[in-house]
């Protein structure tokens, strides 16, 4: 018998048992996802990281393409996403001081789903290598807030978080 609480879970079939969804018959459009997450650290960090001076190299240029990285295997890291072809993916930052970075990931593609978790891996990947590069230095960092902002494509339409603007990318 079927759980109740399964219903419109759609990486779950009837009887609660894991599925990858099949989007043999959605149509191709497309689809943009925004996310956005932070890395709260300690002032003396985020001035390292500014001004060049972090042992490991250019901290926020490495966190840029890890983030690129990720959301291209977003397919082979989260179980029930499809593999998709990416048509366009930036990976931004922004120094809010005393003690943060903000990061943000625009993801592109044509297709029949949509890539909403290629934008939150590419964030998350992103502030990871922020924290990796820098935890010689500080240990205390967080990786926070990771979240949609923006998508649209597909039958759902448009969703934009009411306390969030994209950047200009």
């Amino acid at each position: 018998m079927a759980d109740e609480g399964y219903q419109g879970l759609t990486h779950f079939d009837e009887k609660g048992a894991a599925r990858m969804v099949d989007i043999s018959d959605k149509n191709d459009t497309v689809r943009v996802a925004i996310a956005r997450g932070e890395v709260i650290m300690r002032p003396g960090t985020l001035e390292l990281i500014v001004g060049g001076r972090v042992a490991k190299g250019d901290v926020l240029g490495v966190a840029r393409v890890a983030g690129i990285m990720a959301a291209k295997e977003t397919g082979r890291l989260v179980p029930m996403a499809h593999p998709i072809t990416l048509t366009g993916v930036n990976v931004d930052f922004r120094i809010n001081e005393p003690d943060r970075v903000e990061i943000q990931a625009r993801v592109r593609t044509t297709g029949k789903t949509g890539v909403e978790m290629e934008a939150l891996t590419a964030v998350t990947v992103a502030g990871l290598t922020i924290y990796d590069m820098c935890k010689a230095v500080d240990r205390e960092m967080e990786l926070g807030r990771v979240r949609l902002i923006y998508k649209t494509g597909g039958k759902s339409g448009t969703f934009q978080r009411e306390d969030d603007e994209p950047w200009d990318m």
